[in-house]
């Protein structure tokens, strides 16, 4: 559906996965109020923080795992080109989820309190089936329904922003490996441990780009600075804490890291050594046989421009409305203007390349790295 058409199939259906989610909620949260305030259950409200664990190892590791939940405001981050008006909607967006996420899990929370016991909470890996046998009779058949559905609502949300190393991991029968590794806490103690480890960086990134003003796209959302570093704070402890106390778990995720990080060492082109140029070299290569192997295709295709030029490259920004032209060793800068491009098959690059583009500029023109 993300392939074939987003607004037509992948948005709508989206939509229906939403309106499960929301009325599975809310059979949830109504019934569980009937037997709270109609009838006086109460079952886990009488001591509910009774033996908790107040250590600040337990309640990051508790706020690490609850996270996960709330880990859909960052699909929005891979949907940012087909949001319209951007600057604008897109924090709308991000709050009003992030608002009415928690005010759902809360009132589901109370919910179950209200009818089921601590013990009998923690002891169960389906709440809410536990919950809606215990309260709907026969209607309690639905709730798994309605959660399959809203499950598969959000493995599209997943394959929309991450499709690549999904369909990787599918082809090579790894994902059915993965599933088999440990329990539950344990598969969710590897995805979110990677997920903020790689909130680290970008904002480290983030952070560069800002104090040494590297240029971004002109619609970019900018944020404060003190809200970075809360952010990187945040992270890092989220990060840290786990290597403390689950080590074993978290190791996976590090070495990972420091494999990404050699590799980067070894083939970024970050001088002009005679070192840096060979494996520079050897990087391409083995770029041209793994495309040919893997049946993959390079990202950027030459492709005939409209005019009678000779094959070129053609770059479209669609903030600028420039066009960026590489024919013959050299490039040039075109006004997007003068031609009529809406039934042009060339490639339409993202911001963060073309901004590699305008970082890269020389007298001699433009180039790509």
């Amino acid at each position: 559906m993300n392939f074939f058409a987003l607004g037509k199939f992948a948005a709508r259906f989206q939509i229906a996965a939403t309106f499960a989610k929301l009325l599975a909620c809310s059979i949830i949260i109504l019934t569980g109020f009937y037997y709270y305030f109609v009838l006086g259950w109460n079952e886990g409200l009488k001591e509910p923080m009774a033996n908790s664990k107040w250590n600040a190892g337990d309640l990051t590791m508790g706020i690490c795992g609850g996270l996960y939940a709330y880990s859909g405001w960052d699909i929005l981050n891979y949907g940012t080109d087909e949001i319209d008006r951007p600057r604008r909607n897109a924090p709308l967006a991000l709050l009003s989820g992030i608002l009415i996420v928690f005010l759902a899990y809360f009132c589901i929370n109370i919910a179950y309190f209200a009818v089921l016991d601590v013990e009998t909470m923690k002891s169960s890996n389906a709440v809410a089936a536990l919950f809606s046998q215990k309260t709907l009779g026969g209607f309690s058949e639905a709730i798994p329904f309605l959660i399959g559905i809203l499950l598969i609502g959000s493995l599209n949300s997943n394959l929309f922003c991450g499709s690549r190393y999904m369909y990787a991991a599918a082809k090579q029968a790894l994902a059915v490996a993965i599933s088999f590794v440990g329990d539950l806490d344990a598969l969710i103690g590897y995805v979110m441990f990677g997920f903020w480890a790689q909130r680290i960086f970008t904002l480290c990134a983030l952070l560069v780009i800002r104090h040494h003003n590297i240029p971004v796209h002109p619609d970019c959302i900018r944020i404060p600075l003190p809200l970075i570093y809360l952010f990187l704070a945040i992270s890092i402890a989220l990060v840290a804490v786990p290597i403390w106390r689950e080590f074993a778990i978290t190791s996976l995720g590090i070495c990972i890291c420091l494999i990404g990080f050699a590799f980067y060492l070894l083939f970024s082109n970050y001088s002009k050594s005679r070192e840096t140029k060979m494996l520079s070299a050897l990087n391409e290569k083995s770029t041209f046989f793994a495309q040919l192997i893997f049946n993959a295709e390079p990202t950027i295709k030459h492709q005939p421009f409209i005019s009678n030029r000779q094959p070129s490259l053609l770059l479209c920004s669609d903030s600028q409305r420039e066009l960026l032209i590489i024919e013959s060793d050299r490039l040039e800068i075109v006004d997007g203007e003068t031609e009529d491009l809406s039934n042009s098959t060339t490639v339409d690059l993202h911001s963060d390349e073309k901004n590699t583009l305008i970082r890269n500029s020389s007298s001699s023109g433009l180039r790509m790295w």
